[in-house]
């Protein structure tokens, strides 16, 4: 009997189980993350999350977000143009979080963890301390430092490194341009500018780490996490689910839309008109006035476009828009062409500088259209590729066809 006393005294001495006495520091804590369904604003589509803190002694219930900023915070712009935005953390108390919610009508579900009393503690210190005013801001990304990444880092400096270690290696099967374009399909002028002004590095596949950078990501993985239970054997992560509010807004959809037909065919129509118009130049009058406006206008918003992606890839860390490849389709270069065609429509002189600068631009967009085709590094950009590449061609044809037509002795214009 003394040999079996000593036997069992040594396995529960060597036993990895945690006592979770009534009385243990952390043990009156609840933590829960929030997560917030997707709004309409442009800055609301990618949902939103937070992490709630329940004292049971006390009663108090905090929601930690990372997700502050202020229109009016000194050197929003510039910041905001710079890429060095800076967000804030402040805690707020729960039950006013949700109602604000509601009221936007948006979704709140809440996922209770499944922590040991000090791994609870240890995050509610961690908070609090995080939530102080020299250490509450931080520099935001859009996809690698977020509300939502932020969340995801406190929770696994809590666990030490679970959640990491079971996602950092495993493929999402998707990319951040993915999920940026099935979020932003209920605007089309925001997921045009946006599939503008993203590059290549959005187009890289992503590991499920990395796809918690949005809300609902970070829910649907976290369901996939273990943790050691009281008993050391596996035990789920999240310990129970609640939906709060439940929102009446369709959901966004779960693959991107396939638009670059109908950008086709609108790049196509364009440049098929601004043909055509050039082809009138010298007999009517209104061919002149609907190539100099369509082109010119076409020419400043595109001439526009490449200036800021070029300003965004030289000035700025908004990484995600470095070395875009939607500058073969969209150069400075047609800026000058804002000016030029419509003064070519309208006094027909020589082509000169005009026909020259159409014509490097028309060759830019070929360029960026041959790029597919080459062993190097590739951008996802058939919606821009399939609108401006018509257009641009357009112009150049134009121009040459209405040069040859002005140098003949007998063009009359009427």
């Amino acid at each position: 009997m003394m040999v079996r006393a000593l036997l069992i005294a040594a396995a529960l001495v060597q036993s990895p189980v945690r006592s979770q006495s009534p009385g243990e520091p952390g043990s009156e804590l609840t933590i829960s993350v929030m997560t917030m369904g997707p709004g309409q604003l442009v800055w609301e589509r990618f949902g939103h999350n937070a992490i709630r803190v329940t004292d049971t002694r006390t009663g108090r219930d905090v929601t930690y977000n990372y997700g502050m900023f202020d229109f009016e915070q000194e050197n929003f712009i510039l910041r905001f143009i710079q890429g060095r935005m800076l967000y804030w953390m402040e805690g707020h108390p729960a039950t006013s979080e949700i109602r604000s919610y509601r009221r936007a009508n948006r979704s709140v579900w809440l996922q209770e963890l499944n922590l040991t009393p000090r791994q609870r503690l240890a995050l509610r210190d961690f908070l609090e301390d995080n939530a102080r005013e020299e250490n509450k801001h931080y520099r935001y990304d859009y996809y690698r430092d977020n509300c939502s990444t932020r969340v995801r880092d406190a929770l696994d400096r809590a666990l030490g490194g679970v959640i990491r270690s079971a996602t950092d290696t495993s493929a999402a099967g998707t990319t951040y341009r993915f999920h940026t374009r099935r979020l932003t399909e209920n605007d089309v002028l925001v997921y045009t500018g946006l599939e503008t002004g993203l590059a290549g590095a959005t187009d890289r596949p992503i590991s499920r780490w990395e796809e918690m950078f949005l809300p609902l990501a970070l829910r649907e993985h976290l369901r996939t996490i273990t943790v050691a239970g009281p008993d050391g054997r596996p035990q789920p992560l999240v310990r129970a689910e609640q939906t709060v509010f439940e929102s009446s807004a369709p959901e966004p959809p779960a693959i991107p839309p396939t638009w670059w037909p109908l950008y086709l065919a609108t790049g196509a129509i364009g440049g098929a008109l601004l043909v055509f118009w050039g082809e009138r130049l010298t007999t009517s009058r209104g061919s002149r006035a609907g190539f100099g406006i369509v082109g010119g206008v076409w020419s400043l918003v595109a001439g526009i476009a490449g200036a800021v992606l070029a300003f965004l890839w030289l000035f700025t860390d908004h990484q995600a828009a470095h070395a875009n490849q939607n500058l073969f389709q969209l150069s400075p270069f047609s800026l000058p062409l804002a000016v030029m065609l419509p003064r070519f429509a309208a006094h027909r002189p020589r082509a000169g500088w005009t026909r020259t600068l159409a014509t490097i631009v028309a060759a830019l967009a070929l360029l960026g259209l041959l790029w597919k085709f080459l062993p190097l590094p590739q951008q996802v950009n058939p919606e821009i590729l399939a609108l401006a590449l018509p257009l641009q061609l357009g112009i150049a044809v134009a121009i040459w066809r209405a040069a040859q037509r002005t140098s003949t002795p007998d063009a009359v214009r009427r």
